[in-house]
């Protein structure tokens, strides 16, 4: 059955859109002109208001936030003790892309090297607005994996969504759809939800606008990664409300942290497709190598430094794959 006509995100939130101008990709020219225009702040400027396994939050003024994302990474509910380098600025560097690429409504309040963002930090933190957060992880899946096919072998449904007999490892699914899950605190799982429980939580309004929105989202995405010859197996959205009541997208959007990517090429279902995205640590955590016991009390190794430089290598791929563009052009400090 075809996916029902989607309701545009740009219909749902079609005020404060982020004008196209705070999306432009630097060139190295304008990147060395930045910083000569104006006196930056200092990170000490602005109080930290929340931190979480990747991302930072500041208080810039009443209304805004500094929305900084570090080289951490984390695996298994664990942030592991070895960052990997520039990791942040192409989480960043993603977002922004994704954000001028889909349009509408969301939490940008300025360019990617607004004046109010620190020197250091430049090309790895958002001026974004406060927004209140819907505490519902958005997830979209057009592809069977991870979570998504523990629940389908269990109950042949993922998320109360009954899904056709003999599907397996990276199957397609008929349509995209959607399993949303509980937003957990550091340190613990989200926990995979039905559609009744969204509506329990924030009620039948918001519940189907989060659904309309984050397939529509899920289906403009995969489109254009298939120009790119990429598959979008599946994406963690986040929402908030403005002021006025107002659906915006939120966080990150389509990053390798919160999507998975996989090439089209050589892409067979029934077994795990190659990746751009944490996968490849989360393999040598769990492999012989590392000696660590992912079910034990004791936290995670450091990575070696090639585990380190091959997941670098992707993260960066993968931006200029999606992109089309050089990440060496991407703003830096």
């Amino acid at each position: 059955m075809p996916l029902p006509r989607a309701v545009s995100v740009v219909t749902l939130v079609a005020t404060h859109a982020v004008p196209p101008e705070f999306l432009v990709h630097r060139s190295r020219a304008s990147r060395r002109r930045i910083g000569f225009c104006t006196v930056r702040p200092q990170l000490a400027d602005y109080s930290h208001v929340a931190g979480g396994k990747v991302r930072d939050l500041y208080a810039v003024d009443a209304e805004h936030l500094l929305f900084v994302a570090s080289d951490r990474i984390s695996a298994y509910d664990h942030v592991l003790p070895t960052a990997i380098p520039d990791k942040g600025r192409v989480l960043t560097a993603m977002s922004v892309f994704f954000f001028g690429l889909l349009g509408g409504n969301n939490h940008l309040a300025g360019p990617p090297d607004d004046e109010r963002i620190p020197a250091e930090l430049l090309g790895r933190a958002l001026l974004v607005r406060k927004l209140d957060m819907v505490p519902v992880e958005c997830v979209a899946r057009g592809y069977l994996t991870g979570s998504g096919l523990v629940d389908y072998r269990a109950t042949g449904a993922v998320c109360g969504v009954p899904l056709p007999a003999g599907l397996t490892e990276a199957s397609r699914l008929p349509e995209p759809i959607f399993t949303p899950a509980t937003k957990a605190a550091l340190g613990e799982h989200d926990e995979n939800v039905d559609f009744d429980a969204v509506v329990t939580q924030v009620g039948a309004e918001l519940a189907e606008q989060l659904r309309t929105a984050t397939l529509d989202i899920y289906s403009r995405a995969a489109a254009h990664l298939a120009e790119r010859s990429l598959v979008l197996a599946d994406t963690k959205l986040e929402f908030g409300r403005d002021a006025d009541g107002t659906l915006v997208l939120g966080d990150e959007v389509l990053t390798p942290d919160s999507s998975r990517f996989w090439p089209l090429e050589g892409f067979e279902a029934g077994h795990v497709q190659p990746s751009f995205d944490k996968q490849y640590v989360r393999d040598w955590l769990t492999g012989p190598t590392s000696g660590w016991d992912r079910h034990g009390d004791a936290p995670p190794p450091a990575l070696p430094e090639e585990v380190v430089t091959a997941t670098r290598s992707r993260y960066v791929e993968a931006y200029e794959r999606v992109s089309g563009l050089s990440f060496d052009d991407w703003l830096q400090p």
